[in-house]
């Protein structure tokens, strides 16, 4: 079964740090790899993006603050978020992406709740 399993998510004050993992039941090989994050009312947003090549971008939003790498070899991505502020608190979902012989493959974890209050 095709999986993305998010963990780390919890509740955090501001100024504070989380570490997110995205677990695959699949290679992760040439996949883009996506975190993405939904806050209430409001709409699913890029947060960071990983290549197959590692090459990376972010949201101007987290810029500095977050970083995403990817393990191949443990099929799982990673979320440094650093330096957390209220306007962080979302779900946070994971993504993987792949295009290959022109057929799409595109996956989404679950989900897992951040909230950064004091």
């Amino acid at each position: 079964q095709v999986q993305l399993v998010e963990s780390g998510g919890g509740l955090v004050q501001p100024g504070g740090s989380l570490k997110l993992s995205c677990a695959a039941s699949f290679s992760l090989d040439y996949y883009v790899i996506g975190w993405f994050r939904q806050a209430p009312g409001k709409e699913r947003e890029l947060v960071a993006r990983v290549t197959g090549g590692g090459v990376t971008n972010y949201a101007d939003s987290v810029k500095g603050r977050f970083t995403i790498s990817r393990d191949n070899a443990k099929s799982t991505t990673y979320l440094q978020m650093n330096s957390l502020k209220p306007e962080d608190t979302a779900v946070y979902y994971c993504n993987a992406e792949r295009w290959r012989l022109g057929v799409r493959r595109n996956y989404w974890g679950q989900g897992t709740q951040v909230t950064v209050s004091s």
